[in-house]
């Protein structure tokens, strides 16, 4: 690494140009030296740790504890390796060679996971994780009841409509809606029936301009409080009543005519 680096070691930070921390300088060793994380490579790399720890004597004796910790299983480590025969150990007693093989490669592990993290990063690659369960899509359209004599019977129902259309070259003016005519005629109809649909507030070949107003004069209502309107499934026909503040002799002055 060509930048300085830290390890945190308590409440201070030791620097230095090229690893972090004691594992970073072992791990850095073994790698130049292309050997695998094995006992015998942590043994032949001793004295080169070694010799990089006399660099850090300028440091504070508490700044390099950790530093000196492992030089001392490497030296034992060492030690144990040119014996003619390895050392018996208790069973209770922790191979002091296997611990930290295993403790490097953990740590190289995590060096690998930190560094393809830091790509990611750089690349604004991120994944967020999803706790909630996906919503429950309902069915748009249910096509299950659909026969063929129904088929027919809806396209023939279209194409009765078109043969009521008048020629292009007649005139044919708008006709009239109010929202006025509309709130008398569902104040008048509630007066007799005290719930019912949209749909039956409308007739079958009312225009497109005879339903828009509808329903405006029917929001006006709702916004008047003097019916109350519910709707239960998406697209469905709207519900309305008459609401506790109705009178019937109320005279409703609307903005729009």
């Amino acid at each position: 690494m060509n930048s300085f680096l830290g390890a945190q070691l308590g409440s201070y930070q030791v620097q230095t140009s090229a690893y972090e921390g004691p594992l970073d300088l072992l791990l850095n060793l073994i790698e130049r030296a292309e050997l695998d994380i094995t006992t015998v490579s942590l043994a032949s790399v001793t004295d080169q740790y070694l010799a990089r720890l006399r660099g850090l004597e300028q440091q504070q004796p508490e700044e390099i504890s950790s530093f000196l910790v492992i030089a001392a299983k490497l030296v034992q480590i060492k030690s144990e390796a040119l014996l003619p025969r390895p050392p018996q150990r208790p069973p209770d007693e922790e191979d002091p060679a296997v611990s930290l093989v295993e403790q490097l490669k953990l740590y190289k592990r995590y060096k690998e996971i930190a560094a393809w993290a830091d790509a990611r990063q750089r690349q604004n690659l991120r994944t967020y994780l999803r706790v909630a369960p996906p919503p429950k899509a309902e069915p748009k359209l249910d096509l299950s009841n659909l026969t063929l004599e129904k088929f027919l019977a809806a396209a023939e129902s279209a194409f009765a409509r078109e043969k009521e259309k008048k020629p292009l070259e007649t005139v044919i003016a708008a006709p009239k809606v109010t929202i006025r005519e509309k709130i008398d005629y569902i104040t008048t109809t509630l007066k007799t029936i005290q719930r019912m649909t949209f749909s039956g507030l409308v007739a079958d070949k009312a225009s497109r301009v005879e339903i828009v107003v509808t329903f405006l004069a029917l929001l006006e209502l709702v916004k008047r409080y003097r019916v109350t309107a519910k709707q239960e499934t998406l697209f469905g026909d709207i519900e309305f009543e008459r609401s506790e503040n109705w009178a019937d002799n109320e005279e409703i002055e609307i903005e729009f005519e």
